[in-house]
């Protein structure tokens, strides 16, 4: 959530620095603003609302080349222009991803001091301790290293001092942010999209590290003030992720890129009839799977194949609940933690956690050398690439398929599912275009209320659809147990309702069409995604091919993400940037 981009070089810093800010708009946020010095002064324009509502402000001519930007992500105050960054206090002007935990107490001790505040938001309260600091040591690299030791709590910031008007600060905790290095010019951000049209060169922040730029050069320091040498990166990816190559959304490229990217993951490890390089999990007598969202959902299905494939009891754990719950850390077990981003504020701080237990961890992530990707024991990129479309698709397959690689693995005979799993891209590729989405969707487009239905796997994958459908359509939708809802929650359901049914496993498939004829039988509208051609127990089918219980839950990901997509786009949804919504959650 939240974006930050900092310019500092020989072009005109508004246009770079709104381009940059614009590749961010995916992580989700409400206002946005920008501070840049011109003729010895900073200045600073907000604007609640989407980034058009800054650019009406802006002149992008202006003669600039030093400045700082941000998306914010409303937690302290309303989302307005007041509480929009940046903020200032003094002689410092900073922008700021995070959440600083104890900021009501500072806020307390600067009142107290005659320090004066003009919104609700923590951020001005780090912008007036910093200008306090720097008061007290006329140095801004000690003030931001004493700011460090008295805030709690996470942090990205970009830092203007009056005092500097040709230099760009910045330091970090918890909160992502890479320092990109071009020709005779320097970016900071959040993540790598907004880096791209200065540089696919740059360095990686750790926690607590401060970076002072000048037209010289980078500087970079630790805590205490000592001198560090970085690692120089190279971002190897496409350089186009802010195309939509042809598509009306970033979703529906996102959607048609899986083939490949599934393509991509399996050539990385499957060597003829057989896995290579991929983490042994033999060893472990229980799996416990940390993670948000759709990872969480992700790791539903993971526990299915790993349960089925690999024989390992696996528990499934949201990231938030996981440190406040009891946990019986065991050495025989193994924590695999996944996220999209690796910068998913709850999933890390469980990582750390099962870490200081001693328990071996492994992290399914996307992004190399992020948090959580460095923080983990192993590490199983996905290689998804960047997705910006806030609502995840390919990075979600990506995880499904990383968990059935690992159990796969275990298997002695691997040769027979390794072949299935080949057809996999031209499977998704047919069932992208084999079915008239956008007629379906019309049955559910009026409706207030939706329900996913399923029972084993078959659930999981209800409850990764549900999501989809309530992220970028705002329809209340729920997945539910499908033999659980006669338990109660049947009483909700009348003609109004919409029911969307996930009906593959054969094990089970002619109780869950039991559930689904008590369902209809109140009226309600049925559709079901299903493997079934024989028995008519709904008003419309999504007909998959069988193929085996590897292979169903997979094809079934695709007709639930085109049928919210398309439901989104017949009621003119912000498909790609869903309101209230974040693509990486870096706060808790």
């Amino acid at each position: 959530m939240c974006g930050i981009v900092g310019y500092l070089g020989n072009r005109k810093a508004i246009p770079v620095i709104m381009q940059g800010l614009k590749s961010l708009e995916y992580r989700g946020y409400d206002s946005s603003g920008i501070a840049y010095v011109q003729d010895q002064m900073i200045h600073v324009l907000k604007k609640e609302g989407k980034i058009e509502n800054l650019d009406t402000l802006l002149d992008y001519d202006t003669d600039t080349y030093l400045g700082i930007a941000h998306t914010r992500w409303a937690t302290h105050g309303k989302a307005n222009d007041i509480n929009a960054h940046p903020h200032t206090s003094g002689k410092i002007t900073l922008v700021h991803n995070g959440i600083i935990e104890n900021y009501a107490q500072l806020k307390k001790k600067l009142i107290e001091k005659g320090k004066t505040f003009v919104s609700e938001t923590d951020t001005e309260v780090v912008a007036c301790l910093l200008d306090t600091l720097y008061e007290e040591t006329k140095d801004l690299l000690k003030a931001i290293a004493l700011l460090s030791e008295k805030v709690i709590g996470s942090y990205a910031l970009n830092i203007l001092c009056e005092d500097e008007l040709d230099t760009l600060y910045a330091v970090r905790k918890d909160s992502p942010l890479i320092v990109g290095r071009g020709n005779q010019e320097f970016i900071l951000a959040s993540d790598i999209p907004a880096l791209l049209p200065v540089t696919n060169h740059y360095y990686l922040l750790d926690n607590y590290e401060i970076v002072k730029i000048t037209k010289e050069g980078i500087s970079f320091y630790d805590q205490k003030l000592n001198k560090i040498t970085k690692v120089e990166q190279e971002y190897t990816g496409d350089l186009e992720v802010s195309s939509k190559k042809g598509y009306d959304h970033f979703m529906l490229k996102e959607i048609n890129e899986q083939p490949e990217v599934i393509k991509n993951l399996l050539a990385k490890y499957v060597v003829e009839d057989h896995l290579q390089n991929v983490f042994d999990i033999k060893k472990y007598q229980t799996i416990e799977i940390v993670a948000c969202g759709s990872a969480y959902h992700a790791g539903l299905i993971g526990k299915y194949y790993l349960e089925n494939l690999a024989s390992i009891p696996t528990r499934v754990t949201y990231s938030s609940e996981y440190r406040y719950q009891k946990n019986f850390f065991d050495k025989n077990n193994l924590v695999i933690v996944i996220s999209q981003s690796g910068e998913t504020a709850d999933t890390l701080a469980a990582l750390k956690l099962a870490k200081e237990h001693g328990i071996d961890t492994l992290a399914i992530v996307n992004v190399v050398s992020s948090s959580i990707a460095r923080e983990a024991d192993h590490v199983f990129y996905t290689d998804a690439g960047i997705e910006v479309a806030v609502a995840t698709t390919k990075a979600y397959f990506a995880q499904v398929v990383s968990l059935l690689l690992l159990a796969v693995a275990t298997l002695k005979e691997q040769a027979s599912i390794l072949a299935s799993l080949k057809q996999l891209p031209s499977l998704i590729s047919k069932y992208i275009h084999h079915f008239d989405y956008e007629t379906l969707a019309k049955r559910f487009i009026g409706r207030e209320h939706i329900f996913y239905l399923g029972r084993g796997v078959d659930f999981s994958l209800a409850m990764e659809g549900s999501l989809k459908l309530k992220e970028i359509s705002y329809i209340h939708s729920e997945a539910y147990p499908a033999g659980e809802l006669k338990h109660g929650t049947i009483s909700l359901v009348d003609e109004e309702t919409g029911i969307i049914a996930v009906v593959l496993d054969h094990t089970i498939k002619e109780k869950t069409i039991s559930n689904l004829k008590e369902v209809a039988s109140r009226g309600a509208q049925v559709v079901a995604i299903t493997n079934d051609a024989t028995d008519e127990f709904c008003d419309e089918k999504i007909l998959l091919e069988d193929y085996d219980a590897v292979i169903n839950p997979l094809v079934a990901i695709i007709p639930m993400q085109l049928l919210a997509y398309h439901v989104a786009k017949l009621k003119k949804c912000d498909i790609d940037k869903p309101r209230n919504l974040a693509k990486s959650v870096t706060v808790e």
